[in-house]
């Protein structure tokens, strides 16, 4: 008996000890094959959403400035960056052949002045033999022919003629003297506006032709120290949304690589309506205002990176845009919230919009607000119907759905689980 009772002892102890293990191992089984869930977690704050374009700043107006007259540039005035003044000097050019020019027109208006005075007393010599032979008639008809009167009366016709050609001379010598005055006073190139020079493309010594078309000599900016544009190309989808942010006034905020811990805030000036339409691809060009009172920092020809704000909500209940696109297998959720998977695996993934209706595809658009979102409870994910508005790309705006700020949403697992929803 106590033999017996001895090998039982014996026996008990190892298969206590294998129970034991397969209990643990049980154990260590079941907890290794609940998942293990990744969160994110609901939040109050800002979201803002934002329309993101590049394009060049440039001048409010620029103004060429070129020559009228042909010839060498006898001096310079200016450079890049010069401040200048309307009326001010910028360049001259050689003014001896206008000059010439100037002087041959005064003395050809020299010459028909003197000419007319010429006629005037040929004129008047012509009249008094007029008169003299018109009291010689008077007094007896035999001391003078009629002949002889036909000749002095036609002389002096004669001479009120070229009165009236030299007067015309006089005028077309005056007009000749008054271009040649023009255009010596054009071999000054004046600038015509108050401004800083950008561009200067001639240098001394270099001939100037203006036979064909005016040649450019200088680049003038107005008002750089006070504001400039920045024109920007906005994307077809997005310019409804530009003008709706022009309406409401909203900023626009901008950076340039030269500065690019700086923010400038400009304002929308103008959407214009002249589409470009490169590959396929419609742009609209956008002309941001903006004020620029250290000129060291906005520079013409520079990129700017643009953010148009479009909107904005402040203090609202943000939504993780990550647990939005995850979507739970069907282990893990429980049979009532299966209805959500199945609705999202009936649509069909080939199904392009292209097939689709004007109406049914403004429907889908309204429906992308109606989601879901998972929520822990165990080993098993609920889902919980919410509606969003703004979003901004990492957060949604909550409109409605039981989700309170600091509460966690699943995004995934640890593993291969789940997955997301394209």
């Amino acid at each position: 008996m106590r033999r017996l009772v001895k090998w039982l002892l014996i026996l008990a102890v190892p298969v206590g000890g294998i129970a034991a293990a397969a209990m643990v191992g049980q154990k260590y089984l079941l907890a290794k094959s609940v998942p293990r869930f990744t969160t994110v977690t609901v939040s109050s704050g800002k979201i803002e959403t934002v329309v993101n374009s590049t394009g060049p700043i440039k001048p409010v107006q620029s103004v060429s400035v070129g020559s009228f007259i042909s010839g060498p540039i006898e001096k310079i005035l200016v450079d890049f960056n010069t401040p200048v003044k309307k009326g001010q000097l910028l360049a001259q050019i050689d003014p001896r052949l206008s000059k010439a020019m100037y002087d041959r027109e005064n003395a050809s208006l020299s010459t028909a002045l003197a000419e007319l005075e010429r006629i005037k007393a040929q004129l008047k010599q012509a009249q008094r033999n007029e008169d003299r032979a018109l009291n010689l008639q008077k007094t007896n008809k035999d001391f003078i022919s009629e002949q002889e009167m036909d000749q002095v009366h036609f002389a002096t016709k004669v001479l009120e003629a070229q009165k009236s050609l030299a007067d015309a001379n006089i005028l077309a010598a005056r007009a000749g003297l008054e271009n040649a005055k023009t255009n010596l006073e054009f071999t000054k190139i004046i600038s015509p506006v108050d401004g800083v020079v950008i561009d200067r493309k001639v240098d001394m010594g270099q001939t100037v032709a203006s036979s064909f078309q005016t040649p450019e000599m200088f680049i003038i900016a107005l008002d750089l120290q006070k504001h400039m544009y920045v024109y920007a190309s906005v994307d077809e989808a997005d310019i409804v949304q530009i003008l709706t942010a022009q309406e409401q006034d909203r900023p626009v905020k901008f950076t340039v690589d030269a500065c690019p811990e700086d923010v400038f805030t400009g304002k929308i000036f103008q959407v214009r309506q002249n589409s470009t339409t490169t590959q396929n691809v419609v742009t609209y060009p956008v002309v941001i205002e903006v004020p620029n009172p250290d000129l060291k920092k906005l520079r013409v020809g520079s990129t700017a990176n643009i953010s148009f704000q479009t909107d904005v909500r402040e203090n609202v209940t943000r939504i993780p845009t990550a647990a939005l696109r995850f979507v739970p297998t069907e282990g893990m959720i429980r049979l009532e919230d299966r209805q959500y998977i199945e609705v999202k695996a009936k649509k069909d993934p080939k199904e392009g919009e292209e097939k689709l209706s004007a109406e049914r595809r403004t429907e889908q658009a309204k429906a992308r607000a109606k989601r879901v979102v998972w929520v822990q409870e165990g080993d098993k994910v609920v889902a919980v119907p919410v509606t969003i508005g703004l979003t901004d790309g990492q957060f949604a705006e909550l409109l409605s759905g039981d989700i309170k700020p600091g509460q966690a949403l699943v995004t995934g697992t640890e593993g291969s689980a789940g997955r997301e929803s394209r």
